[in-house]
């Protein structure tokens, strides 16, 4: 059963604690991504049997395939498929960055140009669950950034198939490449690459904590988005919300992982005692009930606050990865949130809409990161570079300022290659 705490009355490092994965999986993904590097096709047919018990033919999976699985989808779902990608283009549409130029003085231009990306590697995970958003998620801020290719890789099921969900959220979001690959030694391959595997610039996607760890080893070969963790949901509400759907909002995110973290804080305490009561009810129902009970039983709180601008700091110092505001007037609370990967703003708003269909990116900082970082973007596919052009006059103003701010550091090379100039 969730624990319910009272703030002031318990230690903060109850409160605060956090979810730390204990895996120790470094020496094994470091073994992975050597023998990746060393053997290349080869070893992801190695590792492809003996994780997932997948014989492959080719790692690449085929337009016929990609066509098969489209196919035999549900009309519905592919509908639902391009009503969500054109909410997601709608709204990552927004975030594209201008190249600007400034030339306001005579003889000097400065400017930033921005430039996507060559290649952007996407990893989609397909193991114990199959998720189709991610696919339109990551690939589409990708191609909108204007990235030249847009390469995806997902592991297998153990005929060496990929699900035909996640194939046909790639033909919608328009991706280039897909491989059967998955775990480390498909990050691996990204950020090295392989024979049929191309070498990417940035790798982007969650997994569990093999690929975490991969992602990890590789970065600075390779950029990536993100560490991710457990997924994580806090949700601020006050005595007027329905614990029917607060419980429901809470098991949301309860049911992907034993790990992930669900939080209530509330300013009132029957509400609380009535989500508690109501997670008992709707838990036993759920298909996934023993992650969500796990989930909830040791990751679980109930925190009660004096009142909701209390709630909303206790959610700030946890920044979590989404947070609802299940509040009346929400708006007048959001510039009091500065910490939190995604806001759900009132009573109708549940967490899910964000994973599926609003617009907003679901790929999300986790761990407390949302203090610092923020939801994949369009600026994730995208560099900056800057340039700077100066007339012989225009120097001739400035060139010993530049000499005698160099002589300063100590680089009398420097200062020598401005003034040589001036001669």
């Amino acid at each position: 059963m969730i624990k319910i705490f009272k703030y002031g009355e318990v230690a903060n490092e109850e409160i605060f604690a956090r979810v730390i994965p204990t895996m120790d999986v470094e020496a094994i993904v470091a073994d992975i991504i050597a023998t990746v590097r060393k053997d290349g096709d080869k070893a992801l047919y190695f590792y492809s049997e003996k994780f997932d018990k997948a014989k492959l033919n080719s790692l690449q999976v085929s337009p016929e395939e990609i066509q098969e699985a489209v196919n035999s989808v549900e009309p519905k779902f592919l509908k639902i498929l391009k009503k969500a990608a054109a909410n997601i283009t709608k709204f990552h549409e927004k975030q594209k960055r201008n190249s600007f130029i400034i030339n306001d003085e005579d003889g000097i231009v400065v400017g930033q140009k921005i430039i996507p990306v060559d290649r952007a590697g996407l990893y989609v995970p397909g193991g114990t669950a199959a998720y189709p958003s991610t696919v339109l998620m990551d690939a589409i801020p990708a191609k909108i950034a204007g990235c030249k290719e847009v390469v995806m890789v997902t592991p297998p099921n153990s005929q060496g198939k990929v699900n035909p969900y996640i194939l046909a959220a790639a033909y919608v979001a328009g991706v280039d490449k897909i491989f059967k690959v998955g775990g480390a030694q498909a990050v691996a391959a990204l950020a090295y690459g392989t024979e049929s595997v191309p070498k990417v610039d940035k790798i982007v996607g969650p997994g569990n904590a093999f690929v975490a760890e991969a992602k990890k080893q590789v970065f600075g070969k390779v950029s990536i988005d993100m560490i991710a963790g457990p997924s994580e949901i806090l949700i601020v509400a006050d005595g007027k919300s329905n614990p029917q759907h607060m419980a429901a909002d809470l098991l949301s995110q309860a049911e992907h992982d034993k790990l992930a973290s669900a939080v209530l804080v509330t300013n009132s305490n029957d509400l609380a005692v009535a989500v508690q009561k109501e997670l008992e009810v709707q838990i036993p129902k759920l298909e996934r009930q023993e992650i969500a009970r796990a989930s909830i039983d040791n990751n679980g709180k109930i925190i009660v606050a004096d009142d909701i601008m209390r709630a909303i700091e206790i959610a700030n110092e946890i920044a979590p990865e989404h947070l609802e505001l299940c509040v009346d007037n929400p708006f007048d609370y959001l510039d009091a949130v500065r910490h939190a990967g995604s806001i759900f703003m009132g009573r109708n708003c549940p967490e899910a809409l964000g994973d599926y269909l609003a617009g907003p990116n679901h790929t999300l900082p986790t761990s407390g990161t949302a203090k610092f970082s923020s939801p994949l973007s369009v600026d994730d596919f995208v560099k900056k570079t800057q340039y700077t052009y100066y007339t012989a006059k225009a120097l001739s103003r400035v060139g010993k300022d530049v000499a005698f701010f160099a002589e300063k550091e100590g680089l009398t090379a420097h200062a020598k290659s401005a003034v040589i100039r001036l001669k």
